[in-house]
């Protein structure tokens, strides 16, 4: 499977395995990545392949333009660190990152995208949202 082809299909692998509430997003992929989001495409998960690293990231992503938004968010959920890692595990981080960004992401080994991979990464992503979303939502709020 191509790098496209994965990152294509993430989102309904990733769908298959969330509560029914968490089912509806939204999503865009490129060759390299895909994004789901509910309904704010700036305040969204990500599958990257850092390839040159041999890495594939995943985790929620703040890019919204105004920083203020971005560093409230980042905030609001390294307030909830602890909790997170022990939900999702000590490799998952909360931190700031470029262009006045933040991110509560992990890292996984970069494999063949194939079936088993992506089901793997599904997994994952889903069990991310399924913890996190709803953190985002009392941060919107």
């Amino acid at each position: 499977m191509r790098s496209s082809e994965f990152m294509k299909a993430n989102p309904d692998a990733t769908r298959s395995h969330l509560p029914a509430n968490l089912r509806d997003f939204r999503w865009q992929a490129r060759s390299w990545l895909v994004q789901i989001h509910y309904g704010h495409p700036r305040l969204h998960y990500e599958v990257w392949s850092l390839r040159r690293r041999n890495l594939l990231e995943l985790g929620l992503h703040f890019e919204h333009r105004n920083r203020s938004v971005n560093a409230r968010l980042l905030d609001h959920f390294d307030a909830h660190a602890v909790a997170i890692k022990a939900e999702l595990g000590g490799q998952v981080e909360v931190e700031p990152w470029d262009k006045g960004w933040a991110k509560v992401y992990q890292t996984l080994p970069l494999e063949p995208f194939e079936p088993p991979y992506l089901e793997s990464v599904a997994i994952r992503l889903a069990k991310m949202i399924a913890y996190l979303q709803p953190i985002l939502d009392r941060a919107k709020a």
